[in-house]
């Protein structure tokens, strides 16, 4: 055998002794957290994707070819660098009680990102890390601690020790012969992959919700107390912010996306001031049957949907490279992307058409939300509508939860924001959700990502959103005297029946304006 067969039998023989040595996703995590190494570093040094690396340590995938070899070539000499220290048995009396140890906070760099030091176990859990807290010591940011690898074995009434005195007056007894003196192992329950998932997605949202707070205390001590200057600052910062947030977010992801895909014309702007071909079925419906100028004797609240573009994050969204489709062989429930159909006609004066006001009729290109909300108002549960003609598409595979883990996060700080009456922080969250939509597409202000129709989905699935609220009202009786942009819905009748008013994501409030201060005015009937 010549020495280059040699080398290759060795090699093999190297890597197949370091799949046996694999340790387990959490070690993985401790090793790259203890030298401080963050997962893209450790992404270019293996030859894959920061995503991959995110997967490997979660447990979601393990580590395949050809990045498994460095990999675990790494893992194992970070091993030799950062062993697992074996926690110190100590024996003593019986437990005393005592009381809850209060630890103390973790500390932030100047730019909002926790701080970092030398590697040594947590005060809280004793898992090394690399963070640290206000006063030096190692403590795992935003309640990331991790649990410890053998659970203490509880007590049982045969085990308790005896009381000094007690202990005292006990005869010793022969010992007992065994078969063994090796102690039973104590059993370790690995957990399994969806409550791995759910423990990774519970410390990304921790770490994310860290960031969010940093920056805006950054942004304070920055402007000296002063709020009005520390949220213009925050605006300033929020689509960078976002970008970082999305990026975190997407670490326990199970889809890779392509952030710059090639585009069809239709999605290109022929220039800055023209838009591209796509219509997002923008409402600007006026119930032809009232009106401002007529003798005014019907009650009407203008009402304003809650962060309508934050809840518009929940929509099916392409992950890859748009690919062409003739007929209708692209519409599928798992793909999504912008289609070219010819609607069937509107006929419900008393409901807004869910294409938005059209000028010119035939033939448009409409995103995957609006063909949804047709092809469910076309079926059987509501028949309002003919099935649209569906001529050709540009589409690709799909998820419905891509962009939910950023939603959930923006989400939850902005609840938090509004619980607190903290309008600085529900100022910077709408700052950076807004942008994030806003820049998505053909923008100066974001080099990270080019995705327009992602852009056009999430709009108009606002609009269908705003819709389906209209014919909630409409189903219980009341009237819809208009409905325009992302959010503004005007009832005639009770509507506190049918939504429940207030802030949150899924309430109702009165929309205010310089033109309607009270948000309540009249209108009247015109003839039919």
């Amino acid at each position: 055998m010549s020495d280059g067969q040699l080398d290759s039998v060795e090699a093999l023989l190297e890597e197949a002794r370091l799949v046996a040595w694999m340790p387990a996703p959490a070690e993985r995590l401790r090793l790259r957290e203890a030298a401080g190494l963050s997962r893209a570093q450790v992404a270019a040094a293996v030859g894959v994707g920061r995503q991959t690396i995110a997967n490997w340590e979660s447990g979601e995938t393990d580590p395949q070819p050809p990045g498994r070899g460095k990999y675990l070539k790494l893992l194992k000499g970070l091993t030799e660098i950062h062993p697992t220290s074996a926690p110190e048995i100590a024996v003593s009396p019986a437990p005393q009680p005592t009381a809850p140890t209060e630890f103390p906070a973790t500390a932030f760099r100047p730019d909002g990102l926790v701080v970092q030091g030398e590697p040594e176990p947590c005060i809280r859990c004793g898992v090394v890390t690399p963070f640290k807290a206000t006063d030096g010591r190692s403590l795992h940011a935003g309640g990331m601690c991790q649990p410890l690898a053998t659970p203490p074995t509880p007590a049982t009434p045969h085990a308790v020790a005896p009381s000094t005195a007690a202990a005292a007056s006990v005869v010793p007894q022969a010992p007992v012969p065994t078969t063994s003196a090796r102690p039973s192992p104590t059993p370790v329950r690995v957990p399994s992959r969806p409550q791995r998932r759910a423990q990774s997605s519970a410390r990304a949202q921790a770490e994310t919700n860290t960031l969010i707070v940093g920056a805006v205390h950054e942004e304070l001590e920055r402007a000296e107390g002063d709020a009005e200057v520390a949220l213009q600052a925050l605006v300033k910062r929020a689509i960078p912010d976002v970008m970082r947030l999305f990026e975190e977010t997407r670490a326990t992801a199970r889809y890779q996306y392509t952030a710059y895909p090639s585009l069809p014309d239709i999605l290109h702007k022929p220039s800055k001031r023209e838009p591209d071909q796509i219509w997002e079925a923008r409402p600007n419906f006026h119930h032809p049957h009232y009106s401002l100028k007529a003798p005014g004797d019907v009650d009407v609240t203008a009402l304003d949907a809650n962060a309508a573009y934050l809840s518009a994050l929940k929509c099916w969204l392409p992950i890859g490279k748009l690919e062409h489709h003739a007929g209708d062989d692209g519409v599928d429930p798992k793909r999504a992307g912008v289609h070219l159909v010819t609607p069937a006609p509107w006929d419900h004066p008393h409901l807004p058409d869910p294409l938005g006001d059209r000028e010119e009729p035939g033939a448009l290109w409409i995103t995957d939300a609006t063909l949804r909300l047709l092809l469910r108002l076309s079926g059987p549960k509501y028949a309002l509508i003919g099935a649209p003609t569906v001529h050709e598409s540009w589409t690709s595979g799909a998820t419905e939860n891509f962009l939910d883990a950023l939603r959930k996060v923006l989400a939850a700080a902005r609840e938090t924001a509004l619980a607190e009456d903290d309008w600085i922080t529900e100022g910077y969250v709408k700052a950076m959700y807004s942008k994030f939509i806003s820049t998505m597409g053909e923008s100066i202000h974001n080099r990270e990502i080019q995705r327009p129709d992602w852009m056009h989905i999430i709009h108009s699935q606002a609009y269908a959103n705003l819709w389906g609220k209209a014919y909630k009202a409409h189903q219980a009786g009341l009237e819809v005297i208009a409905m325009m942009g992302t959010d503004e819905l005007h009832l005639a009748g009770d509507w506190r029946q049918v939504f429940t008013e207030g802030r949150g994501l899924a309430q109702m409030k009165i929309k205010h304006s310089d033109a309607k201060a009270s948000g309540e005015y009249t209108v009247g009937r015109v003839a039919r």
